[in-house]
């Protein structure tokens, strides 16, 4: 019980300074590690809680949650990268179309990768936890994301609330 206790104060803690850290850092580098850092414990913790987990299903999870969140986050920004130059690539005046289907292939690659890390995911998951627990894995992972684009969303509301009045 003194557990779940430790895992709701911090959980307050790190929402807290979350949509802080949310609503004033947009354009800092830094601060938006930070600020991944602190979601990504965020998640762990509540993740915890919603699924009942043991410590033994704990430590056996969450370094591979945070090794393939980091990657899938590589790759991500690999696609973002890629997506930029196929862009340049068509806004060319003449276009080579071995230059194009080299980037198609390229972002196929990467989606691929991104779809390898999700399925190592998955087994992770299937591996270490019960059938309840999976299913609740899976409610977790949709209701955490959309509560926290909320609360973002809400954050950049009240932000732009501040800097309106700010301005008069």
């Amino acid at each position: 019980m003194h557990l779940k206790r430790l895992f709701s104060f911090i959980f307050c803690l790190l929402l807290v300074s979350s949509i802080f850290l949310t609503a004033f850092a947009e354009d800092q580098k830094r601060d938006r590690k930070e600020i991944r850092e602190n979601i990504n414990t965020l998640r762990l913790l509540r993740m915890t809680q919603a699924l009942d987990l043991t410590e033994e299903q704990a430590a056996k999870i969450f370094p591979a949650l945070n090794r393939i969140e980091k990657e899938k986050r590589g790759i991500q920004r690999e696609i973002g990268l890629k997506l930029k130059e196929l862009r340049l690539i068509l806004a060319k005046e003449k276009q080579e179309e071995q230059e194009i289907e080299n980037a198609i292939q390229e972002l196929k690659e990467l989606r691929n990768a991104l779809k390898s890390q999700d399925a190592e995911l998955e087994k992770i998951v299937e591996e270490n936890l019960t059938v309840v627990q999976r299913a609740k894995y899976l409610i977790f992972s949709v209701d955490f994301y959309r509560g926290l684009r909320e609360k973002i969303d809400e954050a950049r509301r009240l932000q732009k609330r501040m800097a309106e009045r700010d301005k008069r």
